[in-house]
């Protein structure tokens, strides 16, 4: 199979020429003439982008073998997160790799706006000395309010701070423990605005956050105050800003990030005098792009080689660290609940997934692989760790979840149980020490010792070694080899469960023959693992 990556955006070459010496890997290249992306991607399993490209719903769904964006920076918001999602895609980028160019960029339009720098400059090459029109202002002992104390956030103030500069911090994720690790004071938005002299933007643009920065909240800031936006244009109500500082309740703005961009050419931005303008520069920096590259390019490559979507924005709270680690416990529990929902039928109404060990992250990415499992089992597609959840509470599935302890000689054991409208059952298998590979330990009552991977006839029969018999012959009879037979103790008048390992899996009319046979009152088979 070859992996078709779609480059829609200019970014640096030492990232495509990972993914170009890869073998198996086509890097298709759209850069310049956007009329071509919408033909490369009917092949496109990976589309990279920048902030240039809109990744619209339309876009996704006329790309049918699509697996991953990549987002070559950090905001995604020029991509249709719910569309991604809906369709099983993850949305990867590429959080670090900017950090100290867009922290810098930050601090050098603060210094040029409250040093007076572009003008000085300007008022220079036209032969002038103008000292005095160019007084500036120190940032020694003046008080920095962040928005946001993500890394870039974090960064600023550790410059700030090198500054002698206070620095307050608005983040509704950020704890009292690690903002004093940061060294930052938290601070309600509104305290915020009213005590800083600076006040700089470091989050993305959500429906929450869009003109964060509107006509009331900037009322809150000192006549001398100024404002930094290295984040996104949508942040701020730009006619609101135009118009404190046009009436002076506001000293400056240095904006790197529009709304629309390329900036309009008649936008009253560009003739404000207390106002620096960069062209969206916070990341260009050789260094940076270079990361970015390298960074998408890596997270690309092993989301289509390995499937890991660890840190993707769409897999909240999953990190590729625990995925890793948890890979084992994962690829279980899909096969597990894959061959509960074939016991349980459907339609699927309760997903149950008890977690037996020691690791405290990997419950959640068990139970969404349990998820995807039972889906995948009930003939619902396509689905992955992406749009399990989503799919699952769509059809008013619903899911619990339970941690405790292994079962013995086992480092983890998994439980599915899948409800449906009409049957319930419950599969329960185990990972050993050491092991890459789990076991399927128990199916409903049979306790049996099975790999996850195969076909596997599930019966139902009337007690007696006469059926076991019969079943095996009509098997042998089409050239099925059964690897081990495993039946449960007899129960309900005389009905007995039936697991039967085979080598390949027999036609539809050997399934109607054997349920044909004298005692048997149900024959199912499942096919364990990945169906593609």
């Amino acid at each position: 199979m070859t992996y078709v990556v779609v480059v829609a955006d200019s970014m640096d070459e030492q990232g495509l020429d990972l993914l170009r010496q890869e073998p198996d890997f086509e890097v298709v290249t759209t850069v310049g003439d956007p009329d071509r992306l919408p033909e490369a991607m009917q092949r496109a399993h990976a589309l990279l982008v920048r902030s240039a490209t809109q990744v619209t719903e339309e876009l996704i769904m006329n790309a049918p073998s699509l697996r991953v964006v990549g987002r070559a920076g950090i905001g995604v918001d020029n991509i249709d997160i719910e569309a991604a999602t809906r369709r099983g895609i993850a949305v990867v980028n590429a959080p670090g790799a900017n950090t100290v160019s867009a922290a810098e960029h930050a601090i050098a339009i603060l210094l040029a706006l409250v040093r007076r720098v572009p003008w000085a400059v300007r008022s220079m090459r036209e032969g002038k000395w103008d000292r005095n029109l160019f007084r500036g202002t120190e940032l020694r002992g003046k008080v920095l309010g962040l928005i946001g104390l993500g890394r870039i956030g974090a960064h600023v103030a550790g410059i700030a701070r090198a500054f002698g500069m206070e620095v307050l911090a608005c983040d509704p994720f950020l704890s009292p423990e690690q903002a004093k690790r940061h060294n930052v004071t938290l601070s309600e938005l509104d305290s915020l605005l009213q005590r800083a002299d600076v006040v700089s933007l470091h989050v993305p643009l959500t429906d929450d956050t869009r003109h964060i920065l509107n006509a009331e909240r900037l009322a809150l800031l000192r006549p001398t105050a100024v404002v930094i936006n290295t984040a996104r244009g949508g942040l701020i109500d730009i006619a609101a800003l135009l118009e404190a500082l046009r009436e002076n309740r506001l000293a400056g703005a240095a904006l790197d990030v529009f709304e629309q961009e390329p900036l309009a050419e008649d936008s009253p931005l560009r003739w404000e005098n207390k106002v620096l303008l960069t062209p969206h520069l916070a990341a260009s920096t050789d260094e940076a792009q270079i990361r970015v590259s390298v960074e998408i390019c890596r997270t690309v490559l092993a989301a289509l080689r390995t499937g890991d979507v660890g840190g993707a924005v769409n897999v909240p709270g999953v990190s590729s660290v625990v995925l890793v680690r948890a890979r084992a416990q994962m690829e279980l529990a899909r096969r597990l609940a894959q061959l509960a929902a074939v016991l349980a039928g459907s339609p699927v109404r309760a997903i149950e997934v008890d977690y037996g060990g020691h690791d405290e992250e990997a419950p959640r990415p068990v139970m969404i692989a349990a998820i995807e499992g039972v889906l995948r089992g009930a003939g619902v597609g396509p689905v992955t760790l992406v749009n399990a959840r989503m799919l699952a509470e769509e059809r008013d599935i619903t899911v619990h979840r339970r941690v405790g302890r292994p079962n013995p000689g086992f480092e983890t054991t998994v439980a599915v149980t899948v409800e449906s409208a009409d049957d319930r059952a419950t599969v329960l298998g185990g990972v050993r020490a050491g092991d890459t590979d789990g076991r399927i330990i128990r199916i409903e009552g049979l306790e049996v010792d099975i790999p996850t991977s195969g076909h596997l006839l599930m019966l139902r029969n009337s007690d007696g070694p006469d059926v076991t018999d019969r079943v095996q012959e009509v098997l042998g009879e089409v050239g099925v080899t059964v690897g081990s037979y495993r039946e449960s103790a007899e129960r309900n008048g005389g009905a007995v469960l039936a697991a039967v390992t085979v080598d390949v899996a027999p036609a539809q009319e050997v399934l109607e023959r054997i349920e044909a046979l004298a005692g048997v009152t149900d024959v199912r088979l499942v096919r364990l693992g990945d169906p593609d």
